[in-house]
């Protein structure tokens, strides 16, 4: 395997809608507490005076970024916090993408290709800024 330096790793943001909206997403998760029961610890959702369990909403913050076919996932974790300051990535998720077979008259090819990288950042990391104020 090649030795890539972080500023081989991403070659560039991912930016379309659905890219955009992964940027800050709000879910809403049930709140649950350790409870003990027979001698056995459970978690069991925390519920208010009428029964309804109590709901928190968590911001998750998602980056797409465009990478190195080669680069691993340690690698750009790695990346994405030298080059972006103050930035502490959570998980990092790939997939892979062929290059698809294409004719121009009697010739094949190939293009090449290509990794993508979702960086989900922690919750006291700052953002990234992809676009200059």
């Amino acid at each position: 395997m090649p030795d890539l330096k972080y500023y081989d790793v991403i070659l560039r943001p991912v930016i379309t809608e659905a890219s955009m909206r992964n940027m800050s997403v709000e879910v809403s998760k049930i709140k649950k507490q350790l409870v003990e029961e027979n001698g056995k610890k459970v978690l069991k959702p925390i519920r208010d005076k009428a029964g309804k369990a109590q709901r928190e909403t968590v911001e998750i913050r998602k980056y797409t970024f465009l990478v190195n076919p080669v680069s691993t996932k340690t690698q750009v974790k790695e990346a994405v916090e030298k080059m972006f300051t103050g930035v502490k990535v959570k998980s990092v998720t790939t997939s892979t993408k062929d290059g698809k077979t294409k004719r121009r008259g009697k010739t094949i090819g190939k293009t090449s290709k290509k990794k993508k990288a979702i960086v989900t950042l922690t919750q006291d990391s700052k953002d990234i800024e992809l676009f200059a104020k």
